[in-house]
């Protein structure tokens, strides 16, 4: 497994010959200080950092890789490990390992990429959901867009910001590899990292006026100051003077149980609701307020806008990580990686109907 040094940074014990040997090799001439090839120094972007070998002094003769710890910047993080590439197996595998490869997961060469793993913070029960390789190979061609969608769903959500800057991250590599011709990778992977605690847009039910207490359906406002009502958020109507009257679900209250307090009993006879923006790695730099007067008429987008994360605004916003890691298995080559370019185009398909849908 993957350990964890006291600098932060995380080590990858290396593998038995020719495996780790290789993938030592792989680290070495991407990141030699003396490296002028342009394409190796793009390869960069997109792979951890390396920060050469380490030993343990108590056991001199294990050698791990020393690696950037991708996760480390991430409070709750929730990650994937997606292997890409129409085969699993490199070009000098034997004949008996082809075949223990291809009856692992059949369906590799159509679908050119196979889930291995993934862990999801989920808000709602502030618990992770993990799923193993047996996961993934159980996945289907009619299954496999649902079960790649589960990484992305908060327990709440989907969280479809997280899924558009994963695609334009993925594109990135893609354009990588049509322009190079130097190495082929067999049985790598792409490892996705993304924040699951924090996200850009949190609500906070004390800051905006909405409406009078008296003109609230009673079941809004039970247990106090929390609001409990149905499974939805559901636009009631619109009172004469343009006040919008809302019911907000037991999830909802749930999710935001953080901000009970803010509730206090002064705010007892008004609700509000304020939506805004937090700044995530200087990126979010903006902050929206859906006050009464901006809530008459085209109220449906907006809320679809705050709970459901429409990315049309924020495809660069979400914190979000997509790194090339595994390279045991790479080879130098005089061709494009026709079966990697064929697994990436096919995940970006994947996601894309995700969000699409």
């Amino acid at each position: 497994g993957i350990l964890q040094h006291p600098d932060g940074t995380v080590l990858k014990q290396l593998q038995p010959p020719p495996r780790g040997p290789r993938e030592q090799e792989f680290y070495n001439k991407v990141y030699d200080p003396d490296c002028c090839d342009s394409t190796l120094l793009e390869l960069r972007k997109y792979l951890p950092k390396y920060f050469g070998v380490w030993s343990p002094p108590t056991a001199p003769n294990d050698t791990y890789l020393k690696l950037e710890d991708v996760t480390r910047k991430f409070n709750k993080p929730c990650i994937m490990d997606v292997k890409i590439g129409q085969k699993s197996y490199d070009p000098y595998a034997s004949a008996e390992k082809i075949q223990q490869q291809v009856s692992k997961y059949p369906l590799m060469e159509e679908i050119g990429f196979l889930v291995l793993g993934m862990r999801v913070y989920h808000v709602s029960s502030d618990s992770y959901e993990t799923q193993n390789q047996h996961y993934g190979r159980s996945l289907t061609k009619e299954t496999v867009k649902d079960g790649i969608s589960k990484f992305f769903h908060s327990g709440y959500c989907l969280r479809k910001d997280v899924v558009a800057a994963s695609i334009q991250k993925i594109e990135k590599i893609l354009e990588w590899f049509e322009g190079q011709t130097q190495l082929n990778f067999y049985a790598s992977s792409l490892l996705f990292v993304y924040e699951g605690l924090c996200q850009a847009t949190t609500v906070r039910l004390s800051d905006v006026t909405l409406v009078e207490k008296r003109g609230v359906p009673e079941a809004l406002l039970s247990g106090g100051d929390v609001l409990e009502y149905n499974n939805n958020i559901h636009v009631i109507n619109s009172t004469e003077n343009g006040k919008i009257e809302a019911s907000v679900s037991k999830g909802l209250s749930k999710f935001y149980a953080l901000h009970k307090k803010a509730c206090s009993k002064r705010h007892h006879s008004q609700l509000s609701l304020k939506v805004e923006n937090l700044e995530q790695d200087n990126l979010w730099k903006s902050r929206t307020c859906i006050a009464q007067e901006h809530l008459n008429g085209n109220v449906l987008p907006q809320l679809e806008k705050v709970f459901y994360h429409m990315p049309a605004e924020t495809k660069e916003s979400a914190n979000v990580e997509v790194r090339m890691i595994d390279f045991a298995h790479v080879f130098p080559s005089s061709a494009k990686d026709e079966g990697y370019i064929y697994g990436l185009k096919n995940l970006i398909t994947v996601l894309q109907n995700i969000l699409d849908n």
